[in-house]
């Protein structure tokens, strides 16, 4: 747990969003210290709750996972009552985040030219599937389509006439959901200088675009679109994995130095002698010949034991982990990427921990996430909602309040 409250302490945010673009999103500004409010639908929640398996103590881990950090509030939208508790919560906030669909907030009366007259310094971020302007603004958005349709999938996968590859992590998700958060400190910073708010609109199909930037420029350069070649570079090589005898090593001896010092350490100078791999461009014309003779000598020695000559060499390479070895990987552990919560549900909770470091001001875990309409009772409190109120707007459904004892 952070104990020095993080850059970001004192902004106020709203998230009005589900599943994991938007919680993205929020959880990057929380995880910097930021008050997170998150506005959970009723009835249910947030989808992800119900993302099981796999549950901790009958808790959502997908769930926790987007949510630490973050007060939730369960409010009814489609009733008038529990417009007028968000319409409240938003005239003192600094950010909202949603991740509805095109005209869904229009609909509640909680769309921005409303809300900048309420909060004329509210900074509006739209997370959707294509943006909010152009031919597919009125389309929900989905990683595996926005992949597909950003031409992520063309590149991704073993090589050309071979079935298109996703990305396995829900890249266009998590992507959109950080330059959302990028976008919003950058509203703010403009805010700070002028008081002025404004909307900030980004999109999982545009945080596909954005990872295609070499293949891209390969196109734009020769009018043709690469292909997939799987862990291979598109501009350097050797810059990819290789088998060794007992697992995968990656080598990145991408530019003419590193080229030489992999050389030395596969004590084979006949290769640089070859006119095909005598220079960058000649690996790029024969990369699968160079890709065939490199791992056949790949897998005449261990992982661990390629690794110590490489590294001694000074020649960029690592192993292939998987994603539990990933977590017990001591350079994991030492920069905190791998952090123990308490849940006071599922217990002890293991999460990613934030990516980013601050000399003065640490981010960090402060809070586990939090259980359904956990916080609405302080939440409205805070907005000068009397007991008598809250009672009345949870009566007819209004508001959900979780575990009292827990607000």
């Amino acid at each position: 747990m952070s104990p020095v409250p993080g850059p970001l302490s004192g902004l106020k945010v709203v998230e009005l969003a589900h599943i994991m673009a938007g919680p993205v999103c929020g959880l990057m500004l929380a995880d910097m210290g930021a008050d997170v409010i998150k506005v959970e639908k009723v009835p249910g929640g947030d989808d992800s709750r119900r993302m099981v398996p796999p549950e901790i103590n009958g808790e959502s881990s997908a769930f926790m996972m987007m949510n630490r950090n973050k007060r939730s509030i369960a409010v009814d939208m489609k009733q008038k009552p529990g417009v007028e508790v968000i319409k409240r919560l938003l005239s003192s906030a600094d950010v909202v985040i949603e991740n509805y669909r095109q005209g869904t907030m229009e609909r509640f009366g909680l769309g921005y030219e409303i809300l900048r007259e309420i909060n004329p310094g509210l900074i509006y971020c739209e997370l959707s599937g294509y943006g909010r302007t152009g031919p597919y603004s009125d389309k929900g958005g989905f990683d595996l389509i926005a992949q597909g349709m950003s031409g992520l999938m063309s590149i991704t996968g073993e090589g050309v006439g071979r079935p298109p590859v996703k990305v396995g992590a829900p890249v266009t998700d998590i992507t959109a959901g950080i330059l959302g958060a990028m976008g919003v400190l950058a509203a703010y910073t403009n805010r700070l200088k002028t008081g002025i708010g404004q909307k900030v609109d980004t999109s999982l199909y545009e945080a596909g675009i954005v990872h295609t930037y070499w293949q891209s420029a390969i196109c734009f350069a020769t009018g043709q679109s690469p292909g997939p070649m799987g862990s291979a570079h598109p501009l350097n090589a050797p810059y990819q994995a290789y088998p060794t005898e007992d697992g995968w090593i990656t080598i990145g001896a991408a530019n003419q130095k590193n080229w030489i010092r992999l050389l030395d350490v596969l004590e084979k100078p006949e290769i640089g002698a070859d006119p095909r791999f005598k220079d960058n461009a000649c690996r790029m014309s024969n990369l699968s010949e160079l890709d065939q003779v490199l791992s056949q000598i790949f897998r005449q020695r261990k992982t661990s034991d390629w690794l110590t000559r490489l590294d001694q060499a000074g020649v960029p390479a690592g192993p292939v982990l998987s994603v539990g070895e990933m977590h017990i990987d001591p350079q994991a552990q030492a920069r905190e990427m791998v952090l123990d919560t308490h849940h006071p549900v599922a217990g002890r909770v293991t999460t990613i921990g934030l990516p980013v470091k601050f000399s003065t001001t640490p981010g960090g875990i402060r809070a586990p996430a939090p259980l359904y309409g956990q916080h609405t009772r302080a939440v409205l409190q805070t907005l000068g909602y009397e007991e008598a109120e809250i009672g009345k707007l949870a009566g007819n459904k209004s508001i959900i309040l979780g575990d009292p004892d827990s607000n």
